[in-house]
């Protein structure tokens, strides 16, 4: 056990630091520290089984990391006011933590392992997810559990100048053309995952060695804190496995299995499936296929189907992302379902999975950087993996992309993506393009890469040995840009450019600038005013301020509806433009003056004395009620702030 708290501190390039301590919190588990980078702070802490668990062939580790409400002084909304079920941003989180140190605990380790890391205060400068992994490699370094690391990540922007940033903060990650993050060990990069805006493969590897260049100051400091802590390495996670060796002849079985298969790949340069090593399977794409959707695909690579539907909606369909860190609305938004029937499984359905979490994400960073900015609609895409075996969040990029231009939107540039493996062994590599699952299975690599023909938009990468050369990675980037042209080039074949014009089912938008005065008339007393024009027009309205302006957003199915709601709105906020001419009906007659009506509801008074040139004791001797005359806009009296309008500046003068 720990006696006194113990203290080390890692300097990055820029000035910042982070510390590490242990030896104070939680000391009932097998290892704990507290990560700190200026005023954010992460608990980690690692507790496992004592005994192995029987007929598992992988090891059952649970990776937990979780925003509290209470570290940026918020309290949950809704009506439960404490924290719940994981955001997709925690579980995203969960899974690039667990993909960097599964790979660097024995293969003969199965004890169960939990991992949990809690955000203890966020300063809003320090994203706390790129802390995360640093904190669970440094709770397992000090701690008595079977570990071939340390490991660390880091979050590694590029911004304007191509300046690289280490652990960014939001504003840096917005202003970025890559970003990534970044984990391994001391001798090379385990793990991978980011988006880019159209990168080369050149930049991404220049990325990855400056990152890692941090990843080893991480390690460094890491190893000198374990050499000061006091434990025990204790060999409880071996025993049940000397002790009765044929309770785990399913584990040996299946590592048979992986060395026959890799040594058939190797030795005869010959695949599973019989393909060559760059063979791409046979593909097959279709577009509108259901024939209600604003837009969709069906995409299939082998055995791996994805059918991805497009629905294009209004302002109001936004994902709205409110967690203990971040508030957003997302205009663009995928959603991957991976159903148990697609591997002929049976498994009962419990909401997202995290694997479902994950392939959705990096299938959304992969397509978010080719819809254009100036989109009026909220796009939401929904890849439904009927069928899989290798990469089904790859296919869901083609079929997105594919999805997309049937729905019309005129993307910036259609991208495809495939995943690459990679078999080394006696001497030899060899790259594989697109691979199978049980290819993935037993190889040392598994390197996802989506773009567009410009350049690569996002990439996932899990390595499973020791390390690859930067040589072979330049190798395997090449090979994959080779992949996913030619997957590009056949799915172009089906859809070569954006549907023009949209469908007929596709809803419209219309967007129309009002004075930020007139917002109050256009809603009018509690609403009634939006509400009554939304009902006589089916139509959706949204009103958003923006300067000294408002944004009304008419959103609807049938144009001529749409084109009524803005007329309606048009005449609730008509001002008369200065010396604008107009068309008038009398509708009042008063001792003073006429009443009279420029559009419906938009009634002004024409004084007596703008009716002629010559003085008239009685209005209605020259206008009776129904008249239409013209009339001209003079202006905006500076003492009663009334509007000036005359029809006599129109009629030509006595002189």
């Amino acid at each position: 056990m720990i006696e006194n708290p113990i203290l080390d501190n890692i300097h990055l390039s820029d000035g910042r630091n982070i510390s590490i301590d242990t030896g104070l919190l939680a000391k009932q588990s097998n290892g704990s520290v507290v990560v700190s980078m200026g005023n954010t702070m992460l608990l980690a802490s690692v507790v496992a089984e004592k005994e192995g668990k029987e007929d598992v062939d992988i090891l059952p580790l649970i990776v937990d990391y979780r925003q509290n409400y209470s570290a940026v002084g918020k309290i949950p909304g809704g009506f439960i006011k404490r924290e719940g079920r994981a955001f997709e941003e925690e579980i995203l989180t969960m899974r690039i933590v667990d993909r960097v140190l599964r790979p660097l605990f024995p293969t003969n380790l199965f004890a169960d392992i939990q991992i949990m890391v809690s955000l203890l205060s966020y300063d809003d400068e320090i994203l706390p997810n790129v802390l995360a992994a640093l904190a669970a490699s440094a709770s397992l370094a000090i701690s008595d559990i079977p570990f071939y690391g340390p490991i660390s990540e880091v979050r590694l922007v590029r911004i304007t100048g191509g300046r690289f940033i280490i652990n960014p903060s939001l504003h840096d990650v917005l202003n970025s053309d890559i970003d990534l993050v970044i984990g391994g060990s001391k001798e090379s990069i385990i793990m991978m995952e980011g988006e880019m805006k159209e990168v080369s493969e050149e930049e991404i590897l220049e990325a990855i060695l400056f990152a890692h260049k941090a990843i080893k100051n991480q390690i460094e400091a890491q190893v000198h804190l374990a050499k000061r802590v006091k434990r025990s390495r204790i060999k409880r996670f071996y025993e049940k496995e000397i002790l009765e060796p044929k309770k785990f002849m399913h584990h040996y079985y299946l590592q048979l299995k992986r060395e026959s298969i890799r040594d058939l790949i190797i030795r005869e340069n010959h695949r599973i499936d019989g393909r060559t090593s760059k063979e791409i399977r046979s593909l097959f794409s279709t577009v509108d296929c259901i024939p209600s959707a604003h837009g969709s695909a069906l995409f299939m690579r082998g055995e791996t189907q994805s059918l991805s539907y497009v629905t294009l909606g209004s302002s109001n369909d936004v994902n709205r992302i409110d967690n203990a860190i971040k508030e957003e609305n997302e205009k663009f938004y995928l959603h991957y379902n991976f159903p148990p029937f697609s591997t002929g499984d049976i498994r009962l359905l419990r909401g997202v999975s995290r694997r479902e979490v994950g392939h959705g994400n990096l299938a959304q960073s992969a397509l978010k950087n080719i819809i254009p900015e100036n989109t009026p609609y909220t796009i939401r895409i929904v890849s439904e993996i009927l069928e899989s075996n290798g990469s089904s969040s790859m296919a869901t990029v083609c079929a997105g992309t594919l999805a997309l231009m049937d729905a019309g939107i005129s993307i910036k540039r259609p991208a495809s993506g495939l995943a690459m493996g990679l078999i080394m062994d006696k001497g030899k590599e060899i790259i594989l393009s697109d691979i199978l699952g049980d290819e993935d299975y037993i190889g040392d690599m598994d390197l996802k890469v989506a773009g567009t023909k410009k350049g690569i938009t996002a990439c996932q990468m899990d390595i499973k040995i020791d390390g690859i050369s930067y040589k072979i990675l330049k190798k395997v980037f090449k090979q994959a840009y080779q992949g996913r042209i030619f997957i590009l080039q056949e799915m172009l074949k089906t859809l070569s450019m954006p549907r023009v014009p949209m469908k007929p089912n596709i809803p419209k938008i219309f967007n129309l600038k009002i004075t930020k005065g007139s917002i109050g008339f256009v809603i009018g007393p509690g609403g009634k005013t939006i509400q009554e024009i939304q009902k006589k027009t089916n139509t959706i309205i949204t009103i958003k301020e923006k300067g000294e302006f408002g944004i009304v957003e008419i959103f609807g199915k049938e144009e001529n509806k749409i084109n009524k709601a803005t007329d309606c709105i048009k005449n609730i906020t008509f001002l008369p433009e200065l010396g604008g001419v107009y068309d008038a009906k009398v509708k009042y007659l008063k001792e003073f003056g006429a009443i009279v009506e420029i559009l419906p509801g938009k009634e002004y008074l024409l004084h007596i004395s703008e009716i002629n040139w010559e003085h008239e004791k009685n209005v209605e001797d020259v206008l009776k009620i129904g008249d239409i005359i013209r009339v001209k806009f003079m202006g905006i009296d500076s003492i009663s702030r009334k509007i000036i309008i005359s029809r006599k500046v129109l009629l030509p003068s006595l002189e």
